[in-house]
């Protein structure tokens, strides 16, 4: 499970870059019951994929909230191209020692290690797949103040061409620990992602490999996208497809997981929607 108690290679942070950063806001509005707090143009941990969030002090963009507390940030998404997307952030106790894991390894920097305030301190890379993801060196500000419950991030997974070149470049730069299970039905190999030295409670994500045709949604590239909890699947997916959203798979039950469905909001950034089996 995802928890604030964030340790190194745990997700921390999340945000979307939008191409219309109003619509996104109230489309996850309507879906998740997040509220949106514009930053007044001031600049928050943002990205997302291709630099979509922007940099500057002009970016359009905030925070969305949940009871009050942050789940998620929003940007605009800028570079001419891009794919809108949901960029994960893993927590770091070094964001340079980790540049120099990532580039080791094969990977890219698309953002170098830069300072953003007190708050912390941030990078951006591709793996050497073409997976893009972000870490986080906490300064102030730890990440999201809400993960695990109705309306927050759950967990966190990786489709990708290559499981295992995966698993080697994240366990080398995160320093992750992998169990695998196989999926149901022949559904091929699922591996889940702890980060080091804690037990398999703290497990916060997976890795799936699969076809083209899935990968086609980010032009052949691997990618990551959030699984958002939610209080009844079937009612999140109602809501997804009644503000501009469509579903790519689902609803249906996962045995041990719960009811999910993999959807895209109006700009066609990928999430998943999760009732837990403890509450389907």
């Amino acid at each position: 499970m995802i928890t604030t108690d964030f340790v190194a290679g745990s997700p921390c942070w999340l945000d979307l870059g939008a191409p219309d950063v109003p619509a996104a806001a109230a489309f996850y509005g309507a879906v998740l019951g997040w509220d949106y707090e514009p930053m007044g143009g001031s600049e928050g941990q943002g990205g997302s994929e291709d630099e979509g969030a922007g940099e500057g002090a002009d970016m359009e963009g905030g925070m969305f909230r949940k009871d009050g507390k942050t789940v998620a940030g929003l940007g605009k998404l800028t570079e001419e191209g891009a794919r809108s997307a949901w960029m994960i952030y893993y927590m770091v106790t070094d964001a340079d020692e980790t540049t120099r894991a990532v580039e080791r390894a094969g990977g890219t920097v698309r953002v170098a290690p830069r300072d953003l305030g007190e708050w912390g301190r941030m990078a951006q890379y591709s793996d050497p797949l073409g997976g893009q993801f972000a870490v986080w060196q906490p300064g102030t500000d730890k990440g999201v103040d809400l993960v695990d419950q109705p309306g927050s991030l759950s967990w966190a997974e990786l489709y990708t061409s290559d499981a295992a070149a995966a698993k080697e470049f994240y366990g080398g730069v995160l320093g992750w620990w992998f169990s695998d299970m196989e999926l149901p039905g022949g559904g091929g190999t699922y591996s889940l992602v702890t980060p080091a030295g804690l037990p398999e409670e703290r497990m916060h994500g997976g890795i799936m490999q699969v076809g083209e045709e899935v990968l086609a949604l980010a032009n052949g590239r691997p990618y990551w996208h959030p699984v958002f909890a939610v209080e009844d699947c079937d009612a999140a997916v109602a809501k997804v497809t009644g503000n501009g959203g469509s579903v790519l798979m689902g609803p249906e039950d996962a045995e041990g997981v719960g009811r999910l469905a993999v959807c895209l909001d109006p700009s066609k950034a990928d999430f998943v929607v999760l009732t837990p089996a403890e509450r389907s």
